[in-house]
């Protein structure tokens, strides 16, 4: 048996890679860490929460004794962290969140993994592990800044951040190539582009139309609406992580795109047109600072080396989305409600 610790795996990239692990493997132990900020969503596991392989812990990354305590008990095999504060908005607003999981919280699990992975030092003194062991930091396309026109991201280019949301997860992503480099620590790293599919959390840009879109609200769309974005379904994204965990050469980074650029206004028109709406909807507001113009995503490497390829044309994925918000509309607005701060409330505390 596997054990397996998944930080932040209440989220929407989390809980669809958790759901997809256990459909997948029958010899995985996962213990998720997640400490229910506002973007966690229990619900989301409700449908593997009694397996008994499955184990939920609420807490913080940064807690260091209570990471310790993690590994002691269950001795790990692995650790995918894909707990992060996320969004650009509230990191202008508040960067100082963002620093504290994203960087510090990273701090912590690198070290807490060096030093229960350890087994012994090499005649120079570099760390011996477990065989077998990796760390895999999951990480953005936004932290190589903005393209213009022409060219896309590859794994060289060089880290170029452009908000404190991407400073933050640029230095984390720092952090790891470090603990690589200074103490030979087994690591991944995965920088992938936009996704979207289901239990997205409905502040982001899709959920958010469509949510809009279905109560005939307003629309903002920053600016002139032509930012383009290189578009991943959540499905193929674990995928995709699940083959750069068992096959990634170790020290490592994967770009992870799913070859599907698109404007933020096509994006906008494209759910509208489906839901069968007015694009009266649609309301153009003030920029966002900093706002990147374009991210487009190179994933040669990962599909010439480890033979992955998206499955999801934009045209399915957009459908199959759109209709399980249309499914699930109980689930989104719970949470625009505020309704859902209220899951597991009585089990795990007040967030």
């Amino acid at each position: 048996m596997k054990k397996l610790l998944v930080t932040g795996g209440a989220g929407f990239i989390g809980s669809n890679f958790v759901k997809y692990i256990f459909s997948k493997y029958d010899d995985y132990k996962i213990v998720n860490l997640d400490l229910l900020t506002y973007a966690g969503n229990l619900e989301n596991l409700k449908d593997i929460e009694e397996n008994p392989n499955y184990r939920f812990v609420k807490g913080d990354i940064v807690d260091r004794d209570l990471i310790d305590k993690l590994f002691q008990e269950e001795n790990f095999d692995y650790v995918i962290n894909f707990a992060a504060e996320s969004h650009v908005d509230r990191s202008i607003d508040d960067p100082g969140i963002f620093v504290r999981t994203n960087v510090m919280g990273t701090q912590v699990l690198l070290d807490i993994s060096k030093k229960y992975w350890t087994i012994g030092k090499d005649n120079v003194g570099y760390p011996i592990y477990r065989k077998g062991v990796k760390y895999l930091q999951v990480s953005t396309d936004e932290v190589y800044g903005t393209l213009g026109k022409n060219g896309m991201f590859t794994e060289t280019t060089p880290i170029a951040p452009n908000s404190p949301y991407s400073a933050s997860k640029a230095s984390a992503d720092m952090l790891v190539r470090a603990y690589n480099k200074t103490f030979k620590l087994p690591m991944n790293i995965t920088r992938c582009s936009n996704n979207y599919g289901p239990y997205q959390f409905p502040e982001k840009l899709i959920p958010l139309i469509i949510a809009n879109t279905l109560e005939e609200k307003t629309i903002p769309v920053y600016g002139d609406g032509m930012q383009i974005r290189d578009w991943l379904h959540v499905k193929d994204h674990c995928s995709a992580i699940d083959i750069v965990l068992h096959k990634g050469k170790l020290g490592e980074v994967y770009n992870i795109g799913g070859n599907n650029e698109k404007t933020n206004i096509e994006i906008v028109k494209f759910i509208i047109k489906k839901l069968g709406k007015s694009e009266k909807l649609i309301k153009h507001v003030k920029d966002r600072l900093g706002h990147d113009r374009r991210y487009a995503i190179d994933n040669t490497k990962i599909t010439t080396q480890l033979g992955w390829k998206p499955r999801y044309t934009f045209e399915k994925g957009m459908e199959e989305t759109i209709q399980w918000y249309l499914d699930n509309r109980n689930w989104w607005e719970k949470i625009r409600n505020g309704e859902y701060m209220n899951y597991y409330e009585k089990m795990y505390g007040n967030r």
